[in-house]
């Protein structure tokens, strides 16, 4: 089988509705009518001999053969497009498309203001989902989707750059009898009640690792899915969490609870932005983590 006769249009409607999982999502990022976007659908099932979109409930999934071919079209287009001398880098604002990017609830606050901003730039719908909690969950979720957010050590395998950079403290009740000085000592660490986050039973933030490198054993009395519900679980208690800094700023005034510097020393929190090989060509890809890691790592060398 060669490319005589064949109708490239079919490549474009492959990536679109494979990326989408969605026949009408597809259709409105290529500007055409749903009508046409099932008869290229159609089309492609019977040069495939397979469904690629099967319905579950109200949602389309893509089935085994199309995951298979995601990662292939998403390298196949930006050559063709290349060799043909199209160039969409130049107009990222007038084209509609749909992003994913899995992240922990405060890489999801950190990164908020700055996704607002970038969607009034262009027309992109950008989902935020939660981290799997398992790391072949992880690697997974990098061929399914747009962008992982995560520390190193997650598990995490493909092309990465610095995003941005934090530091873990102590985060106490304001009025905690344990604060000498403005600071917790170790023994009255030690001592206190401990609020922690989880992330998944196969997953340790880097503060986890330090504490278990010194011996740290003690159970948390309470486990919270995620850093954002701790500012309110230690207000007004005497527990103690171990959180990253700019938690603090942000939800520490409205809840009553400081940071301390930690008595284990100073460990830093640093989160990358992920990608899976097969999309670093893509234009739109490109654009969108171009204009992340401009705005959150502005002096980052961009790949």
């Amino acid at each position: 089988m060669n490319l005589a006769g064949k109708d490239l249009n079919l490549v474009i409607a492959l990536q679109a509705l494979l990326e989408e999982g969605n026949v009408t999502r597809a259709a409105a990022r290529l500007g055409m009518g749903q009508p046409g976007m099932s008869a290229f659908l159609a089309r492609l099932r019977s040069h495939y001999n397979d469904e690629l979109l099967v319905r579950v409930g109200r949602n389309y999934e893509l089935t085994p053969r199309a995951r298979e071919l995601l990662p292939l079209v998403q390298r196949a287009v930006p050559l063709l497009e290349e060799s043909l001398g199209v160039n969409r880098s130049l107009t990222p604002t007038t084209a509609k498309r749909r992003f994913t990017i899995m992240l922990s609830d405060f890489a999801a606050l950190e990164l908020h203001g700055h996704l607002e901003v970038i969607r009034r730039e262009a027309p992109f719908g950008i989902d935020l989902l939660p981290l799997p909690e398992d790391p072949e969950g992880i690697e997974t979720a990098l061929r399914s989707h747009d962008f992982i957010v995560a520390v190193p050590a997650m598990g995490v395998e493909g092309d990465f750059a610095p995003l941005f950079t934090d530091h873990y403290v102590c985060l106490v009740d304001a009025a905690n009898p344990a604060i000498s000085d403005g600071a917790l000592s170790w023994d009255a660490f030690n001592e206190l009640p401990l609020a922690s986050a989880t992330f998944g039973v196969h997953h340790h933030t880097p503060a986890d690792r330090r504490l278990r490198e010194l011996g740290f054993a003690r159970k948390p009395q309470v486990v919270a899915r995620g850093f954002l519900p701790l500012p309110s679980i230690v207000a007004g208690t005497s527990m103690v969490a171990v959180v990253p800094s700019r938690l603090v700023k942000r939800l520490g005034p409205g809840t009553g609870t400081i940071a301390v510097a930690p008595p284990f020393g100073t460990v830093e929190l640093r989160e990358n932005l992920w990608w899976h090989p097969n999309r670093s060509a893509d234009h739109g890809h490109r654009w969108l983590r171009t204009r992340l890691l401009d705005t959150l790592a502005p002096e980052v060398p961009r790949v």
